[in-house]
């Protein structure tokens, strides 16, 4: 210990700087506000915004901005983390809805379509850009793993093998996404249709897996068991994210 320095009491740290964590809110709080901000610029402009756009919109100048941000990257990362929580908060109780399988199942996909149809323009900016392509990559993963893991109970619950929940949840996630984008550039049906085509597939390969098993599950009867995913919504650190499924009921016993 250096000459001079005394021990605290007990061994203890000594307390954390306030004015340190006051500016460290601060500073979140004005990189939300001015993310924010960029999504007024996205929605108006398009994808090919710009950095000065998005200063102008927020009454700053780009200085400012770039204390918050590095660069263009760093922005489109940040509008996907947002992009995402505004996904998950649609998405997750829908498909945690207490509801028939096949409601639950159109409620999940209007969820998905009704949040590219509201935010176009936010969704093209991460599928173009190379960190936003990261982002994009990453939520399917989060949603494939809840949607996995969701499915494997199901599966479980009906004594069925549950090896199909894995790439069932990356086939439906791939499946939706793909039709999805598909939907957004030609936008040649309405979203009803395509939600009602998606959720017609979507079933049929459920109810055929399940019948070649002597399974009969009614589409339109909620079901007696009631399982749901628990996801984490911090998902800036997304690797961290392993969303489980469970049930709805406290103690229930998982088979």
């Amino acid at each position: 210990m250096a000459e001079g320095v005394k021990p605290r009491a007990g061994g203890k740290p000594p307390p954390r700087d306030g004015r340190r964590t006051r500016w460290t809110k601060h500073r979140e709080e004005r990189r939300a506000e001015f993310v924010e901000a960029a999504m007024r610029v996205l929605a108006d402009v398009g994808p090919e915004f710009g950095i000065e756009q998005v200063a102008v919109e927020a009454g700053v100048t780009k200085p400012v901005l770039y204390r918050h941000f590095s660069d263009k990257a760093d922005l489109v990362e940040a509008i996907g983390e947002r992009a995402t929580a505004i996904l998950l908060d649609r998405l997750i109780p829908a498909l945690n809805s207490e509801e028939a399988p096949l409601p639950r199942i159109r409620k999940s996909i209007d969820a998905v379509l009704g949040t590219f149809e509201e935010f176009p323009n936010l969704y093209w900016v991460l599928a173009r850009h190379g960190h936003g392509q990261e982002v994009v990559k990453a939520d399917k993963e989060i949603i494939a793993t809840a949607l996995s893991a969701l499915l494997g109970d199901y599966l479980r619950a009906f004594g069925l093998d549950s090896g199909a929940a894995e790439p069932w949840a990356y086939g439906v996630v791939g499946f939706v996404q793909n039709t999805a984008e598909w939907w957004l550039e030609r936008r040649s049906m309405s979203r009803d249709s395509v939600t009602e085509y998606l959720t017609t597939l979507v079933w049929a390969a459920i109810d055929g897996f399940a019948r070649q098993r002597d399974v009969v599950i009614d589409p339109n009867v909620p079901l007696e068991i009631n399982r749901v995913i628990q996801l984490s919504h911090q998902v800036t650190d997304r690797a961290s994210d392993r969303p489980t499924g469970t049930d709805a009921e406290p103690g229930s016993e998982q088979r």
